[in-house]
């Protein structure tokens, strides 16, 4: 668990997440307000954007941290390049403080305990420095070797893959700057809360479908924004499923992404949970609600 004391500060997270969106809103302004022609850069800066969250989601998240299906060596590469782009730390690091999370949700032991506050489990946490016996990581990834290299080599990658690329790529569409603060430095910032919204948002607001043994609850508005995370109580109850949103009309691209790579022969073994135990996990909750409102 972090300590929160002043001396504890992880000085360089917490000037970045700081920093950067005041940064990114001056950079942004700056674009706009001196170029005339800047859909290309909208557009970029949207692609960066799916590109980047997907890989959290799809890689970081359903891949690495849960296991919930299999990937060819390209597709793994894909995620790691991409995802360490997304400035949220190695997937080593990641997937190593989700599966804490998941196995001690609401706890002391919980890195971003919702019952210690919503700033806490948003963002407050990444502020402080954790304890060394924190960092055993699993033996399943570090027997990854490109999960392995990605964590040696995390900072030269997220700067190249999530600053440098999309700026020199903005230049290609007529605009450095451009490439910079939309591709790069805002889209770092909006991905960052989309992701930090499903620790604290997510424990917060929304329904509680399956099971009220934990704080985590479905919305469909932060489905929208997290290419499906925000089915958060299905995700806690059924983990190891590489759906969040199960349902045809529930927005989840991430499933999709990933029934898609199947299909082409870059993912297989993809794991979900029969109907059959779904409906039941609802038809348990369905009965307490009932009791409930005696």
């Amino acid at each position: 668990m972090r300590k929160v004391h002043f001396k504890n500060i992880d000085w360089t997270n917490a000037l970045f997440l700081s920093l950067s969106p005041i940064a990114s809103i001056i950079l942004v302004i700056l674009f706009f307000k001196n170029n005339d022609h800047y859909a290309p850069q909208i557009i970029l800066g949207v692609v960066f954007y799916f590109l980047t969250g997907m890989s959290i989601t799809a890689g970081y998240h359903r891949l690495f941290s849960h296991r919930t299906y299999k990937a060819h060596f390209l597709l793994r590469l894909f995620y790691l390049l991409f995802g360490a782009a997304a400035f949220q730390n190695s997937a080593l690091k990641w997937s190593h403080d989700h599966r804490i999370h998941h196995n001690h949700v609401d706890e002391e032991l919980d890195p971003y305990n919702i019952n210690r506050g919503f700033f806490w489990a948003h963002m407050g946490w990444i502020f402080f420095k954790e304890e060394d016996s924190q960092k055993k990581y699993p033996k399943d990834l570090l027997q990854d070797s490109l999960v392995v290299w990605q964590h040696k080599y995390y900072f030269p990658i997220a700067i190249f893959m999530g600053l440098i690329l999309p700026t020199l790529i903005g230049g290609l569409f007529g605009s450095f700057l451009g490439g910079f603060a939309l591709s790069g430095l805002f889209r770092v910032v909006f991905v960052h809360h989309c992701t930090f919204f499903i620790n604290s948002l997510c424990h917060v607001l929304g329904s509680r479908p399956y099971t009220d043994e934990n704080t985590a609850r479905d919305s469909f508005i932060l489905a929208f924004f997290t290419y499906g995370e925000g089915y958060h109580n299905y995700h806690h109850y059924f983990p190891t499923d590489y759906r969040n949103g199960i349902r045809w009309y529930q927005y989840d691209p991430t499933k999709w992404l990933i029934k898609f790579t199947e299909l082409t022969g870059f993912a297989f073994d993809l794991k979900k949970y029969p109907e059959r135990v779904i409906k039941e996990a609802q038809e348990k909750m369905g009965l307490k609600q009932h009791i409930r409102s005696i």
